[in-house]
């Protein structure tokens, strides 16, 4: 999504959350909820919880020498032609924001674990 779709939003959402209640309501932004999302795909693909076809896009980065980066547990970003929609596919979204996780959430061994310690760094970065 573009940032002014996000931006309206993100208005409705903190709209509707203050007519709900009173009190803070401690939910993600609309773009870090949609990276969560993403970022969920990820580890379903990564560990065969998710369809094959999803599977498919994703590549483990395995370097030709013996480097340190090699069991960082990173992904493949290929190079997109257009701006404005190919860095937007998940083929190429979804290995760019793992790229940026830190490593104990990427490390995560289950679903679980991984969905409370991605959200526990995203409520990090957003408050």
């Amino acid at each position: 999504m573009d940032q002014a779709s996000i931006r309206r939003l993100q208005l409705v959402q903190n709209a509707a959350a203050k007519s709900m209640t009173t009190s803070p309501q401690f939910w993600l932004p609309i773009r870090l909820t949609i990276d969560f999302k993403i970022l969920l795909f990820v580890f379903k693909a990564l560990n065969g919880l998710a369809p094959a076809y999803i599977a498919e896009l994703l590549h483990r980065y395995t370097p030709a020498r013996a480097l340190r980066s090699a069991d960082q547990l990173l992904l493949v970003v290929p190079t997109t032609r257009l701006k404005t929609r190919g860095h937007r596919a998940f083929a190429a979204a979804g290995p760019r924001l793992w790229s940026t996780l830190p490593l104990h959430v990427r490390s995560a061994q289950t679903l679980g674990v991984f969905k409370s310690s991605l959200k526990a760094h995203f409520f990090s970065l957003a408050f």
